[in-house]
């Protein structure tokens, strides 16, 4: 799988979303690379992508609590098994559960297999809140979808966590999630 840095040279084919997703990266200069890949809908067909980038792709949940009224996008390391109780104890939510696919796409503007960080510049009205395990704030590098599952991208952490979360203003809860081998 061939790595490229930056935006792909002709965007001719490519979903207005991934397009405003490189736009933004662009416009804050932050450096990204990318490969382009089949589709993949889960953490274990990410393996490839993973090898190509280097670095381990996160995990992300869209969830919401029992009345539909909250959302939650939960990114966490890929070996990681969401316990919700666990969760649920350092958020201001009990009681969740995944999100449906139709709210996914209204409030991030992706299809499940898809769920990103970028996926918040289609929340201007902040009604995701974005939860990150400390583990992942720890890594040099992120590597996430840009609102497709057909692309992959590797970014700065610091760059994710704090210009692009400034530009689309949004800030994050910080948990803290055990392993899912212990």
């Amino acid at each position: 799988m061939k790595v490229y840095q930056g935006r792909p040279e002709s965007l001719e084919g490519r979903e207005e979303k991934e397009r405003r997703v490189y736009d933004l990266l662009d416009s804050l200069k932050i450096a990204y690379d990318r490969v382009d890949h089949e589709p993949v809908m889960t953490i274990e067909a990410c393996q490839e992508v993973d090898e190509s980038l280097g670095i381990e792709i996160c995990k992300n949940l869209f969830l919401c609590n029992r009345q539909k009224t909250r959302f939650y996008l939960l990114v966490l390391p890929g070996e990681k098994a969401l316990k919700t109780g666990e969760l649920s104890k350092q958020i201001p939510s009990s009681r969740l559960s995944f999100a449906s696919g139709e709210d996914m796409e209204r409030l991030l503007n992706v299809t499940p297999g898809s769920a990103t960080i970028m996926g918040l510049i289609f929340d201007p009205e902040n009604q995701v809140q974005l939860l990150v395990d400390e583990e992942l704030l720890g890594r040099p590098w992120y590597a996430c979808h840009p609102c497709v599952n057909t692309s992959s991208i590797r970014l700065k952490t610091e760059d994710v966590f704090g210009k692009y979360l400034e530009a689309v203003h949004h800030d994050y809860i910080k948990v803290t999630l055990s392993d899912g081998n212990k």
